[in-house]
C-alpha cells in the first residue's frame, strides 16, 4: 500500500460534450452485466507475527459476511480452507514472478495450474492480480518489471482460455500515484513515464477482456498532507460541501469519488473511457503516529462504515461520471499488521485486532442503520500534532536486536551518535536502551524530511516526553 494523492497542477479539460457520451454507454454497461459485486470484499494480508491461523481467519471473512477476499500470493492452505465457501477470491502473481511468467507460456501455464486448477472451481477464484503496485516504484530493477507487465498478464489470460476458464478476470492493482495530475477530477492524467509504453497496453487488455481497473485509492493520504484545504467530512464520505469540477461542471460530495473519477477521465484521455474501476484497497488508519493526524478509531469506523453503504446500498451511487456504476470494493485491512514497516499508520488499517475481536462494530452488508452502532470513541488527534517528539528504544525488546540497531543508526553519520563517546554529555547512563534511545532520536531527528521513521523493525517507538526525563533511562 503506497497510495497518494497526484499533484494539484494544471492539465487538458474534458468537454461536457465527451463525458456525457461516456456515461451513456457506461449506464448500458453496467445494466448488461449483472455479476455479483455488491458485496464487500477485505484484503487479508499476514505480515504479522500474532494473527489468527488460517482456517480461524477464514471463519471470520464467513462470520463477517465478507463477499470476497483478496490474497498477496496464492497460498495453498487458504485457497484449500476457501472451498465451497461461497467467498469470491482474488489470488496474486507476486512482483517477483512477472518477468518469468512474461518470458514464457509454458512459466504462465505452470502458474495457472499450481494456483488456479489444482483449486478451482471448488474455491471461487475469481480475480487474478498480477503484481502489486509495480508502477509506484521506479528503481532500474522495478523498471525492468514495467514491461513485462501486460505480457504476463496476457499469458495468464491465454493460459485460462486455454483451459476453457472464463468466469476469471485478470487485472493489476495500481497506487494513485500512477496519476500525474489528480485534481480537479477531468484533469486527470496519467504519468508520463508510463502513460504511452505501459498504460495504453494494459488498458487496451483490460477493455478486450472486459476485465477492471484495480485501483488502491485512501482519501487518508491528500486529506493527512493537506488537512487545512481539505474538509475531514469530505475525506469520509459524510460532507455536506459541494465542489463543482470547473471542466465538466459535475458535482463531487466527496474525496473518493474525486480520485475515483480522476483515473476515469486519465482512462478517457488515453482513448479507453469505458474500462470498469474496482477498488482493489480502501480504508482509514486506526491508530499511527503522533504526527499522523486523524488516525483513530472514530474516523476509521466512520469510513469503513459510509464507504459499504455507498458501495453494498441496494441502489449503488457510482461516481459522479458514472453514476449507478457497481464498483467491486476491497477494504484494507482484515488485520493490524505489526511486521508491516514505515511509519506507524502502517501498521493499524485492521478491522480487527491480532487477537480476532473487531476494532469496532461494522456491517459489511451496508444493511445496518448508523444509530444502531455502539458510540465510538472520540478523536483527540484530528488537528496536526503540534509539539516535541522523540524516537525512543520500545520497552521489552531483545537487547541483541537493540544494539544491532543503534550501531546502524549511529553508523550513519552526520554526527548521529557523538554525543554518546566516552566523557561527552550523553554517554551516561551507560544502557543500551538510553544509548539507543539517543541515537534513535538523533537519527530520526537528522533524517526525517529524507523519509525516515521512528521504527527500526519494531524495536523503536515515539513518545511525546524527553527521555532524559524518563524514569527507564535515570
Amino acid at each position: 500500500m503506497s497510495s497518494v494523492m497526484g499533484k494539484h497542477t494544471s492539465g487538458s479539460k474534458m468537454t461536457a460534450k465527451m463525458c456525457g457520451v461516456a456515461l451513456l454507454f457506461f449506464s448500458l454497461l453496467v445494466l448488461s452485466d449483472a455479476i455479483t459485486t455488491r458485496k464487500i470484499g477485505v484484503n487479508y494480508g499476514r505480515l504479522g507475527n500474532n494473527l489468527p491461523s488460517a482456517y480461524q481467519s477464514i471463519e471470520i471473512l464467513r462470520s463477517m459476511r465478507a463477499g470476497s477476499v483478496k490474497l498477496y500470493d496464492a497460498n495453498p492452505e487458504i485457497l484449500r480452507l476457501l472451498a465451497r465457501t461461497n467467498i469470491h477470491v482474488s489470488i496474486m502473481v507476486t512482483n517477483d514472478e512477472i518477468i518469468n511468467i512474461a518470458a514464457n507460456q509454458t512459466t504462465a501455464n505452470k502458474w495457472v495450474e499450481d494456483n488456479v486448477l489444482r483449486y478451482y472451481p471448488d474455491t471461487m477464484i475469481r480475480t487474478i492480480l498480477v503484481g502489486n503496485e509495480v508502477l509506484s516504484s521506479c528503481s532500474d530493477a522495478a523498471k525492468q518489471i514495467w514491461n513485462h507487465l501486460v505480457p504476463a498478464m496476457r499469458r495468464i489470460k491465454i493460459s485460462l482460455r486455454a483451459q476453457d476458464i472464463r468466469n476469471i478476470k485478470v487485472g493489476t492493482p495500481l497506487a494513485m500515484d500512477a496519476l500525474q495530475t489528480t485534481f480537479p477530477p477531468s484533469n486527470g492524467t496519467f504519468r508520463p513515464d508510463i502513460s504511452t509504453s505501459v498504460m495504453v497496453p494494459l488498458l487496451n487488455f483490460l477493455n478486450s477482456s472486459k476485465s477492471y481497473f484495480f485501483i488502491d485509492v485512501y482519501p487518508y493520504f491528500p486529506w493527512s498532507a493537506d488537512p487545512i484545504n481539505i474538509s475531514l467530512n469530505f475525506a469520509l464520505l459524510q460532507s455536506n460541501i459541494k465542489y463543482t469540477d470547473p471542466g465538466t461542471g459535475l458535482v463531487y460530495t466527496n474525496l473518493l469519488d474525486q480520485m475515483l473519477d480522476s483515473v476515469v477521465f486519465a482512462m478517457t484521455k488515453l482513448g479507453y473511457p469505458n474500462v470498469r474501476l474496482s477498488i482493489a484497497e480502501t480504508g482509514w488508519p486506526n491508530a499511527g503516529d503522533f504526527e499522523e493526524a486523524g488516525a483513530n478509531i472514530k474516523n476509521a469506523a466512520t469510513y469503513n462504515r459510509n464507504l459499504v453503504r455507498k458501495m453494498a446500498g441496494s441502489n449503488p451511487t457510482g461516481t459522479p461520471a458514472r453514476p449507478g456504476a457497481l464498483i467491486p470494493t476491497f477494504i484494507f485491512a482484515l488485520y493490524d499488521e505489526n511486521r508491516k514497516t514505515g511509519p506507524g499508520t502502517e501498521r493499524h488499517w485492521g478491522l480487527l485486532h491480532p487477537n480476532g475481536t473487531s476494532m469496532y462494530q461494522i456491517d459489511l452488508t451496508g444493511k445496518r442503520a448508523s444509530p444502531d452502532y455502539e458510540p465510538l470513541p472520540p478523536a483527540h488527534n484530528n488537528a496536526p500534532y503540534k509539539g516535541k517528539l522523540w524516537c525512543i528504544a520500545a520497552p521489552g525488546v531483545n537487547l541483541t536486536e537493540l544494539e544491532r540497531a543503534l550501531t546502524f543508526a549511529c553508523n550513519q553519520g552526520n554526527g548521529t551518535c557523538d554525543s554518546l563517546t566516552p566523557g561527552k554529555e550523553c554517554y551516561e547512563p551507560l544502557s543500551v536502551a538510553w544509548h539507543a534511545s539517543y541515537a534513535f532520536s538523533s537519527y530520526w531527528a537528522k533524517f526525517r524530511s529524507q523519509g525516515a521513521n521512528c521504527y527500526f523493525n519494531g524495536l523503536a517507538q515515539q513518545t511525546n516526553r524527553n527521555p532524559s526525563e524518563l524514569h527507564d533511562f535515570k
